[in-house]
C-alpha cells in the first residue's frame, strides 16, 4: 500500500515497523498520502498521536465509523474510548 486512498479515519491498523512493531492502533487523522496519524489510547494518547508512513503498517478491513462522526461532530472523544474499541484486538495478540 502506497497512498492513503484505501484508509479512512477510524480504521484498525497494525504496526510493522519502527518500536511500536507489533502493536495495534486507530487511524486518528490522515495527513497527506504517504503519512497518517495514530492513537491507541495507551501509549500513543489522543493528545499525542504517533505519526507513520502507511508503508509502515497493514491496514484492517474493520472500521469504526462512530469514530469518525465523533471527530466530525466534535463530540468529546477520550482515550478509555479508544482502549475500549481496540480491546478485541489486543486479545487476539
Amino acid at each position: 500500500m502506497n497512498s492513503t486512498s484505501d484508509i479512512t479515519v477510524g480504521q484498525v491498523v497494525k504496526s510493522r515497523a519502527g518500536r511500536d512493531k507489533g502493536n495495534i492502533f486507530l487511524v486518528l487523522d490522515i495527513i497527506d498520502d504517504k503519512h497518517i496519524y495514530i492513537v491507541d489510547g495507551d501509549v500513543r494518547k489522543l493528545d499525542n498521536p504517533k505519526k507513520k508512513k502507511i508503508t509502515h503498517v497493514i491496514v484492517y478491513n474493520t472500521v469504526f465509523p462512530e469514530l469518525k462522526e465523533k471527530l466530525e461532530n466534535g463530540a468529546k472523544i477520550n482515550n478509555a474510548y479508544i482502549r475500549k474499541l481496540l480491546e478485541p484486538f489486543k486479545i487476539e495478540l
